[in-house]
This record gives C-alpha cells, sequence and structure tokens, in this order.
C-alpha cells in the first residue's frame, strides 16, 4: 500500500539519523538510569528516557506508514545494565549535556531539510524535549558544583568597529597580539568543556572495549582529547585568561563493558561530526588568524581520526547502511 502522504529523501535520510542517534542515547540512559545515586538525577534522566520512547514509537509508525524497514539502531543487546558503574556520579548527566548540545545541532539542520509538517512535528517536539533537559542538567551540574561556567568578564560601555584589519593578526614575530574578545573566549571555553567530558569518556571505553582494534582506536582518541585540551589551555595561558574547565567526571577501575564495541564506536562518530562541524563555526567566528588556524588544523586531526573509525566500523560489520537512491546505472543494465 502506498503511503498517502509520502516523505521526500532528505526527511527519510534525517529520519533515519535520527532514529540512530535517538536509539543509542536510550540505552545509554538505561544503564545511567540503573546506577544513579541521586533521585533528582535518576528522574532527569528517566523523564528523558520516556520522552525520547515517545518520538522513537512516533518515527517507527512513520517507518510503517510510509513502507520503509525499521532500521536496527540499538537495543537491549548493546547495553548491559547488570555491568558495574564504569563512571562516577555526575558524569552521566554531564555526558548527556553534551549530548543534548550534539541533538540541538542535528535536530536544526533535520528541520531545515523538512517538507512535511508531520516530520515537522517530530522536530519540533524534540528540540523542545532537547532544551527543557539542556537547561535542567545545566543548573543541576552547577548547582552541585561539577560545572565550571565561562569567566566573568567587565562588561562593555560603548559601542565600537573594527578599524584596521590589524585586528585579525595573530601571527606576530614581535609586539603583543590583541587581547582576546569574549566570543573567541566562549568558543575556547566550548571546547575545552567538550574535550574535557570527551576524554573522560573515551577513557572508560578504552578499559572495557572487547575489540583489540576499537580498544586501540579509543586510547588513540584520548590521547587526540588531551592535545585539544593543551592548545585551547596555553592559548588561555598566552592571554592571562584564567579558566577552569570541569574534568567531567571520574572514571571507575572496572573493565567490565556496560555498552557494546558498535555503540561506544557509533557514539565516537557522532562526537567527532559534532566536534568537526563545531570546530568549522569556531575557525569562522575567531577573527584572530592564529586561532583559526590552530582549530582548522585540530579539526584535521579529528577528521583523519573520524575515517579510522567509520573503517573499523565497516570492518566489523557494525555500521548500518543508510536508505539510499535507486541506483539507476544498475537497474538499466540489469533490464538488458
Amino acid at each position: 500500500m502506498k503511503a498517502t502522504n509520502p516523505i521526500s529523501v532528505s526527511e527519510v535520510g534525517s529520519l533515519w539519523q535520527t532514529y540512530q542517534e535517538k536509539t543509542l542515547i536510550m540505552r545509554f540512559l538505561e544503564y545511567f538510569i540503573e546506577k544513579a545515586d541521586d533521585p533528582q538525577a535518576r528522574n532527569i534522566l528517566g523523564g528523558l528516557w520516556q520522552e525520547l520512547d515517545f518520538y522513537v514509537t512516533e518515527m517507527e509508525q512513520i517507518f510503517s506508514e510510509q513502507g520503509m524497514v525499521k532500521p536496527v539502531g540499538f537495543t537491549s543487546e548493546d547495553v548491559n545494565v547488570n555491568a558495574p558503574k564504569l563512571y562516577d556520579n555526575n558524569f552521566d548527566l554531564l555526558f548527556i549535556r553534551t549530548l543534548k548540545q550534539v541533538s540541538m545541532g542535528l535536530y536544526t539542520l533535520s528541520m531545515n531539510m523538512a517538507y512535511n509538517k508531520r516530520i515537522m512535528s517530530v522536530y519540533e517536539g524534540l528540540t523542545t524535549v532537547t532544551q527543557k533537559i539542556y537547561k535542567l542538567t545545566t543548573c543541576y551540574l552547577i548547582n552541585k558544583g561539577v560545572l565550571s561556567p565561562p569567566p566573568k568578564v567587565t562588561m562593555p560601555t560603548k559601542t565600537e568597529f573594527i578599524q584596521s584589519k590589524k585586528y585579525m593578526e595573530g601571527f606576530k614575530i614581535t609586539g603583543d597580539k590583541r587581547a582576546l574578545n569574549d566570543l573567541e573566549v566562549g568558543i575556547i571555553h566550548h571546547n575545552l568543556e567538550s574535550n574535557n567530558i570527551g576524554m573522560q569518556l573515551i577513557t572508560g571505553f578504552a578499559q572495557c572495549a572487547q575489540n583489540k582494534e576499537a580498544k586501540k582506536y579509543f586510547v588513540k582518541g584520548k590521547e587526540l582529547a588531551k592535545k585539544q585540551v593543551k592548545v585551547m589551555e596555553d592559548i588561555l595561558r598566552k592571554a592571562d585568561v584564567h579558566l577552569s574547565a570541569t574534568s567531567g567526571g571520574t572514571v571507575t577501575t572496572s573493565t567490565v563493558p556496560p555498552f557494546s564495541d558498535k555503540l561506544m564506536m557509533h557514539c565516537i562518530y557522532i562526537l567527532n561530526g559534532f566536534s568537526i562541524v563545531g570546530a568549522g563555526s569556531g575557525a569562522f567566528f575567531s577573527l584572530r588568524n592564529d586561532l583559526a588556524a590552530k582549530t582548522i588544523m585540530l579539526a584535521k586531526d579529528v577528521y583523519f581520526y573520524a575515517q579510522e573509525g567509520i573503517e573499523i566500523k565497516i570492518k566489523n560489520g557494525w555500521f548500518e547502511e543508510p536508505p539510499q537512491m535507486e541506483d539507476r546505472a544498475q537497474i538499466i543494465k540489469n533490464g538488458n
């Protein structure tokens, strides 16, 4: 039976991607809910699971109505809620907050490619959920003293316009570089925060990965995150900016895997994409050319690291193939 209101190719692709991400987050939530000690944190995690479950069911109904096969995504086989605690308290909400940052970007992109009213409603609803959870997790973590906000700054009292292209000069052999502007400090703070949390996440993954290639890949990712943190901290230190970003929680000594290697590899795949997109934005809005250049160089490292991860996923049969257009050349060839 043909769908009465067929969705477009961009909507098929974005729904497929969203289903992958949502089922992945739900598996993390199931483990974190089981291990949560604080009732408030458990309520936030449980509330998010229920809301995501509603939208996952909604997407499955759309797949069925459109005559589209339901993606595999991530299932109960990808999580072991009985595994010992891999991360200490507060990391769960630190990580979920990071995933909500990723989700906000993905929903904006998906909404921009949506033409069907029902699909737009899905992304409108998911955006509302994500913004609510982002606010709840941020307030919770600040109140607990485990999330460090960006530094305070003297408020501007007058408006000014850039008078010379020297404003962009960062590569100077002699003389002082201009002070970092507030937007640049904000970008660096976000980069530091994300990489600190990512470093703890991937350390846990490295401890419990069963596949040797995946374990080696996670160790490499940990070192890459440490490099990014060092570069950003050096920039701030030279600019006399004091910034204390959260460590991202603590990893326990457990080596029992709560998640499948497939799930952990896909999680890093998503975070790599988020990092590359963020680096592009950071490079563009950093008006000092040395900052833009360093950001681009770091993004290059992440890109090649991400490509290596994709190859590992494919080699081990962990990369579910996205829906694709008809191969007209092959159809014509087979018709002869």
